[in-house]
């Protein structure tokens, strides 16, 4: 796979160095409220949001923004200003709750990163591209219909579908198999270098990347 990168090394520290102008950025981590859909394949997406938080003490505690539709953090990471969601409008209805911080703070399209969980990608695999079509993604389709595409995606890979038969819907709302569970700890690491990345470069590139070791 010409995309593909090997990071055995996701448990290890990064260090990362920026210049220029301050930027507000927006992470986005996709999933359902509510604790029955811990743990579950389409949750995954918040589960790497808080992984990114709870690694940066710049980042402040969660906190509910009715008004905004989510749970915020705000902190300042070199020279950027970051704002992490949550959506707490249930996964259909994702893009209420973008639209809105996009808007209350003004923040430009391009500056924006998504994470999410990606049923057309195998579980260990990890894609990287800005902009494209939602794939069956209803929190996507929702985010693009609100504010356009050109944002940045994290497509966290949650398939195949087993057994084939499953219903897409009552597969994504399933937790985790033992055998992936064992690697989550890698996932988060691996998404949490990602999002970095993201914010000190304030871009991102079409890439796949593994995170199996």
């Amino acid at each position: 796979m010409a995309w593909l990168q090997k990071r055995p090394q996701v448990a290890l520290p990064i260090n990362y160095y920026t210049v220029g102008q301050n930027t507000v950025l927006l992470l986005v981590g996709l999933g359902n409220p509510g604790t029955k859909y811990d743990n579950t394949r389409h949750n995954i997406g918040f589960a790497c949001i808080d992984a990114f938080v709870d690694k940066y003490d710049e980042m402040s505690e969660w906190v509910g923004k009715r008004d905004l539709k989510c749970l915020m953090s705000t902190g300042r990471i070199g020279e950027n200003q970051v704002i992490a969601i949550k959506p707490t409008t249930y996964m259909n209805l994702s893009g209420e709750a973008v639209s809105l911080v996009m808007s209350f703070y003004k923040l430009q399209l391009a500056h924006i990163a998504v994470v999410h969980d990606e049923l057309d990608i195998d579980f260990g695999y990890i894609r990287t591209r800005l902009g494209g079509s939602a794939a069956g993604h209803n929190g996507i389709k929702s985010i693009t219909d609100h504010i356009g595409e050109d944002y940045a995606r994290i497509r966290i890979g949650i398939g195949p579908k087993r057994p084939a038969q499953i219903d897409s819907a009552d597969f994504v709302l399933q937790p985790f198999n033992d055998t992936e569970k064992r690697q989550l700890d890698n996932l988060k690491q691996e998404v949490t270098a990602i999002i970095s990345e993201f914010v000190y470069a304030k871009t991102i590139s079409q890439e796949t990347r593994t995170f199996i070791v």
